[in-house]
């Protein structure tokens, strides 16, 4: 598919966000090349056990190996094509049998058993043909914990894809005492009306915070004045919600950083670090397991998001992951998973939880302003209104060298125009 004529430097046609052929390209040509995340490594801690997860169209299973390791294969019986797991996660036990009729499969996706076999004689379907087992993700790889697969045979390895934006997962396991992360098991799931570029280029955005967000900033910040007033402390997770009502100067003070691939970093130092006695304990024990310097660089990291196109948003300081699955061109899974740091005291953890549950559930004003932009915005590209979407803000401003753009201002639209370059080169291929 030519998509050429449809991204300029400076701007993209509206029907990126709602053409269903396109959707159907990217699916193929993006989400089913790339690396895409399936799940952490502590979802499938015991042989057997398994997680569910969408790849682009395709229905697959990340499965833990008798041996230790983890194979992502696709939820399909080879026979009528029926899911062998429906489930969204389980335990297997020692053998994945699909429902219809009784099939088996070793857990690395090899037929195990054809039940009724004699009916099979002189056919094709036999033990020894290939075609008889569930087949499995062309490659498979982790990153600290965090399980990727590609349903392309070839192309760049985990590690090259990642490029610069691993450090999401380096700083969220840093974080750790014991240098690792588990995750919480139950996830916020979100269905956004809308096309999941809003949501990727809305997460570096550093723009909108003081206008989508602005109501719930300013309540939290009255709040804040008033116990300070009285002479008390506000809870750290007031400061979770004022900090939406930041000026546009404050924002147009931060940097973002866009790497190939259309990854990107939006710096804003997010260390969260109050001197009460929780957070000495933990820092307490950071010392002891990494030595004084390496604690403070892990706590001092200048991070807010951290994006993994096109479908990650990461933010480490926190522990937080959000990961979208594409069903339609305005239709959009989000997953919200939170994780627990090894080793960390329990305030560490709950800390983090308020700003899972008042930021990022579904349940929450800010989740619900972006929620409505998002989709109003859908409706609005379906308009014959105007042809064209507009990413001229500080174009011409930014900074380039080996292939990373760097914003000289918070708010500069640089995040959407590297994007764009990015998913017209996954396009082209």
């Amino acid at each position: 598919m030519k998509v050429d004529h449809l991204v300029e430097p400076d701007r993209v046609h509206r029907t990126v966000y709602t053409d269903q052929a396109i959707f159907d390209a990217e699916m193929e040509r993006i989400f089913e090349r790339a690396w895409v995340y399936c799940g952490h490594a502590s979802q499938v801690k015991a042989p057997g056990d398994y997680h569910a997860v969408t790849i682009g169209r395709q229905p697959m299973l990340m499965v833990r190996q008798p041996d230790g390791s983890i194979q992502v294969l696709y939820n399909r019986c080879p026979h009528r094509g029926v899911q062998v797991v429906g489930n969204q996660s389980g335990n297997a036990g020692s053998a994945l049998v699909c429902s219809y009729h009784a099939w088996s499969f070793h857990l690395d996706g090899r037929v195990r058993a054809i039940p009724l076999a004699q009916g099979y004689e002189n056919t094709r379907m036999t033990r020894d043909n290939p075609d008889c087992s569930m087949k499995r993700a062309a490659r498979v790889d982790s990153y600290r914990g965090f399980v990727f697969a590609s349903l392309a045979a070839e192309g760049p390895s985990l590690p090259e894809f990642l490029g610069e934006a691993k450090v999401a997962f380096d700083d969220m396991c840093d974080r750790s005492p014991e240098g690792e992360v588990e995750v919480v098991p139950w996830c916020h799931r979100v269905i956004q009306q809308s096309n999941w570029k809003f949501f990727m280029e809305n997460q570096l955005d550093a723009l909108h915070p003081s206008v989508t967000h602005q109501s719930t900033g300013i309540a939290a910040s009255r709040v804040e004045r008033r116990l300070k007033a009285e002479g008390g402390t506000p809870p750290l997770y007031y400061h979770y919600l004022s900090a939406f009502a930041s000026s546009f100067a404050q924002w147009d003070s931060v940097q973002t950083l866009n790497f190939p691939r259309g990854h990107g970093i939006l710096k804003a130092y997010m260390g969260l670090r109050p001197q009460d006695a929780d957070t000495k304990a933990y820092e307490a024990l950071l010392e002891r397991a990494y030595g004084k310097e390496k604690m403070e660089e892990y706590l001092s990291r200048s991070i807010h998001h951290v994006l993994v196109y096109p479908y990650l948003s990461v933010q480490s300081p926190l522990q937080q992951l959000r990961c979208l699955r594409p069903i339609a061109p305005d239709r959009t899974l989000s997953e919200i998973w939170h994780f627990r740091l090894k080793g960390a005291p329990e305030a560490i953890y709950r800390r983090s939880l308020w700003y899972f549950n008042l930021v990022n559930s579904p349940a929450t004003m800010i989740n619900a302003d972006d929620l409505e932009n998002w989709t109003r915005a859908q409706w609005g590209l379906q308009s014959n209104g105007l042809d064209w979407v507009s990413f001229h803000r500080w174009y011409g401003d930014d900074q380039e060298e080996d292939g990373v753009v760097a914003s000289r201002h918070g708010t500069s639209e640089a995040v959407m125009r590297n994007q764009f370059r990015a998913w017209t080169g996954y396009m082209a291929q």
